[in-house]
């Protein structure tokens, strides 16, 4: 399902593009698609497995930071809804990811049908990108809104795990019955927060892989 929902970003891009990839395998599947295409394009992505493997495949990969403009965007994430209002919370490279989102012409998300909510259900937490200096002023906030937050716990050190901006990564367990609205009003002025996982008004377009084909959820 994943490679074929791969496979129908294809239509998406041509020639001469600036393509912009999350992380995570279903753009696994798309850079192994585009090693196979040979198009002239350039790539750019926050993540560096993603970068890795752009670059064996023989893909042209430029910094973040020399970039202004991207034509068509790719990524995965947690949980989609038909509002185009979407969690990209696994990776912790959701502020980066938000960058080349609204750098690009489109941004376009590759999901499968159980990825795909009428409304968010928030079933997977919110991740918080946090100052070191705020933790402990973000948590009191967080619990005081009713909230349940923790640190996420490095996989590799017994420690916190740290963005590549030497930002914290903090996990938000939202309280039921809780709105899209709510979560921004709450958590987007918040001092201390550098970004949240949630992307809202940023998604263009969802490409979602079906069990007899696709169908495409676009912004009204």
């Amino acid at each position: 399902m994943k490679k074929r929902c791969a496979g129908y970003a294809l239509d998406y891009i041509k020639p001469k593009m600036m393509i912009g990839l999350g992380g995570g395998s279903t753009i696994a599947y798309l850079v192994a698609l585009l090693r196979e295409k040979q198009m002239e394009i350039t790539i750019v992505t926050p993540s560096v497995q993603t970068a890795q493997r752009c670059r064996e495949a023989g893909l042209h990969v430029v910094p973040m930071n020399e970039v202004f403009h991207v034509d068509v965007a790719f990524d995965g994430c947690d949980e989609v809804d038909e509002q185009l209002n979407a969690l990209k919370s696994g990776g912790g490279i959701h502020t980066k990811e938000k960058i080349i989102a609204t750098m690009a012409d489109d941004y376009i998300l590759l999901v499968d049908e159980s990825k795909v909510s009428q409304k968010l259900t928030f079933k997977v937490p919110l991740v918080l990108e946090v100052l070191p200096e705020a933790q402990t002023k973000i948590k009191k906030e967080v619990r005081r809104l009713g909230h349940e937050i923790i640190e996420r716990m490095s996989q590799t050190s017994d420690g916190y795990t740290y963005t590549a901006n030497g930002n914290l990564l903090m996990e938000v367990t939202l309280r039921s019955a809780i709105t899209t609205q709510e979560v921004l009003q709450q958590f987007s002025t918040m001092v201390g927060v550098v970004e949240t996982s949630l992307f809202s008004q940023i998604v263009t377009k969802a490409i979602v892989a079906t069990a007899d084909g696709k169908r495409i959820i676009e912004r009204g």
